[in-house]
């Protein structure tokens, strides 16, 4: 009986030290040397068109269909749940439509945001 305690009083000991040297590793606070916003700064100015054309020609796109695909697939669930129930749910396609119109807008003024 005894050595069952121990054993469990060790578990719960070796776990908690775990958990507290975890802890102690991750809250070390990192300096970095230099200048960061002039380096981060020159690297978005390099890098700028290339994330620009490749944001525009694939990633909105593709945000695009997947929205689009979405969009008629629920309209289709919501009308045939109109047929069955009487009631047109109107909610779920809305939002996914005021989400294909904002990501389809969206090339045109997220450039000047950011």
């Amino acid at each position: 009986m005894i050595n069952l305690r121990k054993i469990k009083l060790l578990k719960w000991i070796a776990g908690i030290s775990v958990i507290l040297l975890m802890f102690g590793i991750s809250a070390v606070t990192v300096f970095a040397a230099g200048d960061v916003s002039s380096a981060i700064e020159s690297t978005w100015t390099a890098a700028q068109t290339q994330i620009k054309s490749v944001v525009n020609n694939v990633v909105f796109p593709a945000v695009d269909m997947i929205l689009a695909i979405l969009f008629f697939v629920k309209l289709a669930t919501a009308y045939l749940d109109y047929r069955k129930h009487g009631q047109f749910e109107f909610t779920a396609p809305a939002i996914l439509f005021g989400c294909l119109v904002f990501s389809l807008t969206a090339p045109l003024y997220i450039w000047t945001v950011l």
